[in-house]
């Protein structure tokens, strides 16, 4: 052969169509793409697919409490297996199930995990103007109670994780597929019991969860924001006591009175502001697509007068960069005549993931300063664990990013600490670079969440889907 070839091509043309080919094949394992061959997602019909899977799920049920989740879990199941998925329910408290399905890779790579959560929070029908359980659709707007939080989610990666296995994408990685209960209320139901009793069936280098909150403007992606941590809720109660009587005779240890100052100066306390890693990337990727005034703000974050901006015109951002403090419950009495002798307020403190909580708790005694009030912590025992934050320079985030420029090429990734909490720190306390991403939301449709008339754009979601395959792809199939 050796011979044959010397007839038609000198020796040093030889060396060059080698030297080019390894450059060739190294510039496409470097770019993440997918490999040659792999067929391109068919974008009109994942949305469409994606769309039909949120409708159905959000019909289902899953107020939490009680939850009910195992009939998500039965339905999961009967789309993986109609797909050729083998799926597994996980059930540790009955009607309670989370289901978890896996495609195989060759085992070259450790395991990219796709997580979202079955439950969802209560609604007040009244206050609504759809019925919240019946995916009502108007204008390429999907409505209905988990149709961001977090059905999208699970619907999304149900899409791709299908997409995965009818296109046979050759895989490095194991895809993991994963749908947990109990996210929204704390119990044996929860990642927590999953994490220690499942583990062998998760464990993985990666984890793509919600937790993102990409933002829309003007109909077009501004940034696709991708969580790298997360405050953690670290809630406490006020407990004020004094001597009861009747109401007609004022006592100077009267427990409201004492509460109610109490909670005035917990709500009101200028707790610690300071920056992290994520935070800090976060501000001064933010200032570089943001307004003059808006810019000099995100340069210059922990200047008090920037503070009292942030405070009234960005509360988001303020509360990224602190410990922050918010009461959000009040009880204490039985009859309008009558003295109580305690009364106590819920506080929704959520911590910066370095945060002393015992130390903190000291100083929110000291701004108190009332002998008559307690703080209490609240019980931690499924409560997200403390834990490290994910790194900006991975194979994972990188696959984001690019995922980000090929679906959204006018906008820029953001790291970011999520406000609210997700079950990523489950993850992150075991070692795993865990992800939050989410189908891109104007402001208005971001106050839904948990609130009245949850809504999302059936075309957003398509493009998440997109851009979540592309990051999946990228990152697990073989090169």
């Amino acid at each position: 052969m050796d011979r044959l070839r010397s007839l038609f091509l000198p020796a040093w043309c030889h060396a060059l169509l080698c030297v080019l080919l390894a450059c060739f094949l190294l510039m496409n394992a470097a770019s993440g793409q997918p490999p040659a061959g792999t067929a391109a997602l068919n974008a009109e019909q994942a949305q469409a697919e994606a769309a039909r899977f949120l409708s159905e799920l959000v019909r289902i049920d899953t107020q939490d409490p009680p939850g009910n989740e195992s009939k998500v879990a039965h339905y999961l199941e009967g789309v993986l297996r109609e797909a050729g998925i083998d799926a597994e329910l996980l059930e540790p408290v009955p009607g309670r199930a989370s289901i978890v399905a896996r495609l195989k890779g060759d085992g070259s790579r450790s395991p990219v995990l796709l997580m979202a959560h079955e439950d969802v929070v209560p609604v007040d029908r009244a206050r609504w103007t759809v019925d919240p359980f019946a995916a009502t659709e108007r204008d390429g707007v999907l409505y209905g109670r988990g149709a961001s939080d977090d059905k999208a989610m699970l619907a999304a990666n149900l899409e791709v994780i299908l997409q995965l296995k009818r296109m046979q994408v050759p895989l490095a990685r194991d895809v993991i597929f994963l749908a947990e209960a109990s996210e929204e209320t704390s119990s044996p139901a929860g990642m927590s019991t999953i994490v220690q009793r499942y583990w062998d069936k998760l464990n993985c280098e990666f984890a793509l969860n919600e937790g993102g909150g990409s933002l829309l403007e003007n109909g077009r992606v501004k940034y696709m924001a991708v969580a790298t941590s997360e405050k953690l809720p670290r809630g406490a109660k006020l407990e004020a006591t004094g001597s009861s009587g009747h109401g007609s005779v004022p006592r100077i240890d009267n427990a409201v009175v004492h509460l109610a100052a109490a909670v005035a100066k917990a709500g009101t306390w200028e707790t610690p502001a300071r920056l992290n890693e994520t935070t800090r990337e976060f501000f001064q990727r933010l200032a570089s697509i943001s307004p003059p005034e808006e810019a000099a703000w995100y340069r210059d974050v922990l200047n008090p007068q920037v503070q009292e901006q942030l405070k009234v015109k960005k509360p988001q951002y303020y509360s990224m960069l602190r410990t922050s403090v918010v009461p959000t419950m009040l009880s204490g009495g039985i009859k309008s005549n009558v003295i109580p002798p305690s009364a106590e307020a819920t506080l929704d403190i959520r911590a910066l993931p370095d945060e002393d909580l015992a130390k903190f708790r000291e100083m929110l005694a000291q701004v108190i300063n009332d002998p008559q009030v307690k703080v209490v912590a609240e019980d931690t025992t499924y409560s997200m664990p403390a834990a490290p934050v994910s790194h900006l320079h991975t194979e994972m985030f990188d696959a984001l990013e690019r995922a980000q420029k090929e679906v959204a090429p006018d906008s820029i990734t953001l790291p970011i600490m999520t406000t609210g909490a997700t079950d990523s720190s489950f993850l992150r306390a075991r070692g795993v670079q865990a992800y939050g991403i989410g189908v891109p939301k104007t402001e208005e449709e971001s106050r839904t969440v948990h609130g009245n008339d949850e809504r999302i754009e059936i075309k957003q979601l398509g493009l998440f889907v997109r851009y979540e395959f592309a990051a999946v792809v990228g990152v697990a199939s073989r090169k």
